[in-house]
């Protein structure tokens, strides 16, 4: 296994680590949460970065990457609809436009084509993970005394009454829209394949 595929997998562990801490807020897990989401988010990037630049992209890693990065979202907004910051419709509609993409791109193999990624779904990650780290900022604010007085600040400007969370998950979800009917469109003429 080269290195950009092991980073991918160990965000998969990072993934479980994140769902462990943030299910024991007691025990300063919606800050140690908030730091391991931020490593795992962070290593999305590396792994893309140090696959292209050394050459190690891999079929195992275009399957990985997507498939991964998707766990940890969805993870984080399943939390966050538990915790009432996302409404559960929110939730769904990003969870049922990242299952569509994926069969999607599967009917495309299978098709002998390639659904690339778009801009779009590029800026709909960014928005969905700003807004999830905004909204642990927050609940590590809230009950941590270990980041508690760090991000109190940054705590109060996430804070879901004010204009920042709110603002955040509107974008990530008009994104999310729009750039599952891109693909959507993109791929119709796989769809009507006889």
């Amino acid at each position: 296994m080269n290195l950009p595929n092991a980073i991918t997998f160990s965000r998969l562990i990072l993934t479980a680590v994140f769902v462990g801490a943030i299910s024991n807020p007691q025990v300063e897990g919606y800050a140690i949460g908030l730091i391991i989401f931020i490593i795992a988010a962070a290593s999305d990037w590396l792994d893309g970065y140090l696959a292209r630049k050394m050459g190690m992209v891999t079929p195992l890693g275009k399957l990985m990457d997507p498939l991964v990065d998707k766990i940890l979202v969805s993870a984080a907004f399943v939390f966050f609809t538990a915790k009432g910051l996302c409404p559960v419709w929110v939730t769904a509609l990003i969870l049922g436009r990242e299952f569509l993409v994926t069969g999607l791109r599967q009917i495309a193999i299978e098709s002998g084509e390639v659904l690339a990624a778009d801009r779009l779904g590029k800026w709909k990650t960014g928005f969905q993970l700003a807004y999830l780290i905004a909204g642990m900022i927050w609940l590590a604010a809230e009950h941590s005394s270990l980041l508690g007085g760090l991000l109190r600040g940054l705590g109060n400007l996430a804070n879901p009454q004010n204009w920042l969370l709110p603002s955040l998950l509107i974008i990530a979800t008009a994104l999310t829209i729009v750039s599952g009917w891109n693909y959507l469109w993109s791929a119709r003429k796989l769809l009507v394949q006889k």
